[in-house]
């Protein structure tokens, strides 16, 4: 008797992660229970760093921001970018040879960029830890991934974390 050969399909999965441990957490889960050995996996590790901030020459308080200042402000943004990807590798390092890791980092509004990456790349799921704010932290701050379940065009997968159930 033959052996049946599965098709190997591809499955392209985003996963949002930022410097929490719940978005580390979904990442793991998602290596875990997601990613098979019937597919030909692609992960994208997708990071939003805050927007920018826009300095004139005097602030509120009326200090003067020097260009060393500024220089500091964005070598920080950039030592995270790399602190959270690199995490976020260590962990793909941990699981899985066989998946095709990608790197997207971008800047803004984390909720409206990552919906407009997620819509314009067309993954099979975009996976996302929770925080597990509470109704009034929610109501106030909003939830990304709230906003994203309702707005992209793909499943949506949200992992809490198990010490935040």
């Amino acid at each position: 008797m033959e052996a049946v050969k599965l098709k190997k399909k591809d499955c392209k999965i985003v996963v949002a992660v930022d410097e929490s441990e719940e978005s580390m957490y979904a990442l793991s889960w998602c290596l875990c229970n997601l990613i098979s050995q019937t597919t030909i996996n692609k992960l994208i590790l997708l990071y939003v760093k805050p927007p920018p901030p826009v300095y004139s020459s005097l602030d509120v308080a009326g200090y003067i921001f020097s260009g060393d200042v500024i220089r500091a402000l964005e070598t920080y943004g950039n030592d995270l970018v790399n602190s959270v990807m690199g995490r976020a590798e260590d962990i793909c390092g941990k699981f899985s040879s066989d998946v095709n890791v990608e790197k997207i980092v971008s800047s803004g509004d984390a909720k409206d960029v990552i919906c407009k990456i997620v819509n314009r790349i067309k993954p099979d799921t975009l996976v996302m830890g929770s925080h597990g704010y509470g109704f009034f932290k929610r109501a106030f701050l909003g939830s990304v991934s709230d906003h994203c379940a309702k707005h992209v065009q793909c499943p949506v997968v949200i992992v809490k974390h198990p010490e935040k159930i």
